[in-house]
């Protein structure tokens, strides 16, 4: 009986102290630690790429202490979503006008978040295929999909009450839209509703381009349909080089929804978190490696390519470039996943005139001058061919097209070279 007593007050002492231990663990794992914005530590890999566009975290010998529950104990978690991101950068900035852009940009993540959760529901909603059943064209004489025109909507009616545009132009819109006077603001804002659209039906990656400018102070646009010269002048200020740009970026819709974004000091990258519907703060100060192993162009325009471009292609192939290593080809057809992807891994992403498209197929204002400032802050460079930036490139007219070679800065130069 004494032995029983003594094996049964043993076995409960025994799951007490492994229960009370648990319990303390638990406390200590759970608890937060502060994370400070700016501090970080230098992380060795020996994947030159595997640290692109990770957030470093700050770590201690010492466990942390559990946190104490108390009236008025503030705790924060580390965790950054895109809009305390932008309103600590309003606050650091010395630049007026970024509280305008706290608002513009919350307008914008709205406007995807929507477009995700439409992308990813579009083959049990009815959303796949060709609007109006096919037959109609957009100004640059594509079919446009059900996608396209949704998303465009969206696009604009998450804008036009931001308060801080003037003039919104779409890759969709045959022209600019005046913002009514309402809602008018100083902003100028152009962007592709649905990059890579033609995939929607495959499932493949899509995404959102999107670019903002300042517009002239003198505009003020009315709400008549009858447009005065000065009025149409003011439309005219879409026509901006790329280096007008306050600020760009794109949303990457995949696995997982990201939105990359830059105002003008550095690239980050954010990414949906579905359960609490908020962009996080995952890809701080993105820089991309300066040299790649990855080519992405359409090689089914390879025998319209101009020979030069043609021979770089082929030395990349057979390892006779710069470096003497092979290189890989990869090609999505939607731009915003070929150079999300260029962006991470380094590279070479180009859409290039051909004898059928001599200036290309890719929109100035829409996709090479939002795309060409994104890596330009990651440390890229994006040219239209030798000697020309493209964002240096003044558009004459609002639909125009230029050739794009974007991606890791000894690439580029080398196809620069290439070409010249």
């Amino acid at each position: 009986m004494n032995v029983v007593l003594g094996l049964t007050m043993a076995a409960v002492l025994f799951r007490g102290g492994v229960l009370s231990s648990t319990m303390t663990a638990a406390r200590t794992f759970a608890a937060p630690s502060v994370h400070t914005r700016g501090m970080h530590m230098s992380v060795k890999s020996s994947n030159p790429f595997s640290q692109a566009g990770r957030r470093a975290a700050v770590r201690s010998s010492v466990a942390p202490s559990p946190v104490q529950d108390s009236a008025g104990t503030i705790v924060d978690d580390g965790t950054v979503t895109l809009t305390r991101f932008m309103i600590e950068e309003a606050m650091k900035s010395k630049t007026p006008g970024q509280e305008d852009m706290v608002r513009l940009i919350s307008s914008i993540s709205v406007a995807c978040k929507r477009i995700a959760s439409m992308v990813q529901t579009a083959g049990i909603s009815g959303s796949t295929g060709l609007a109006e059943g096919g037959g109609s064209v957009n100004v640059q004489g594509e079919e446009q999909k059900k996608l396209d025109v949704i998303s465009n909507d969206v696009l604009k009616s998450a804008l036009r009450p931001s308060g801080k545009l003037g003039v919104i132009a779409s890759e969709e819109e045959d022209n600019p839209v005046v913002v009514d006077e309402l809602y008018s603001g100083e902003y100028v804002a152009t962007f592709d509703p649905l990059d890579g659209s033609s995939n929607i039906d495959a499932a493949i990656s899509t995404g959102t381009i999107f670019g903002v400018f300042k517009a002239p102070e003198e505009c003020l646009i009315g709400d008549s349909d009858n447009l005065s010269i000065a009025e149409q002048q003011c439309l005219e200020a879409t026509l901006q080089p790329g280096t007008n740009l306050v600020a760009a970026g794109y949303c990457m819709y995949s696995s997982s929804t990201i939105l990359v974004l830059t105002t003008g000091d550095g690239l980050n990258g954010f990414t949906l978190d579905p359960s609490i519907g908020e962009f996080i703060l995952t890809h701080p100060n993105i820089q991309i490696p300066s040299r790649g192993k990855i080519y992405s162009m359409n090689e089914a325009n390879y025998f319209d390519w101009d020979p030069k471009l043609q021979t770089y292609v082929d030395n990349l192939k057979k390892a006779e470039g710069q470096t003497g290593e092979k290189y890989s080809s990869r090609y999505i057809g939607s731009m915003v996943g070929d150079v999300h992807r260029t962006l991470l891994y380094g590279g070479i992403f180009a859409y290039p005139g051909d004898k059928k498209n001599v200036n290309g197929k890719l929109r100035l204002l829409y996709e090479a001058a939002p795309m060409s400032l994104i890596f330009e802050q990651a440390g890229g460079k994006s040219i239209t061919g030798p000697g020309g930036r493209v964002l240096d490139l003044v558009p004459d007219k609002v639909h125009q097209r230029c050739p794009v070679f974007i991606g890791s800065p000894d690439d580029v130069d080398e196809v620069e070279k290439a070409l010249a």
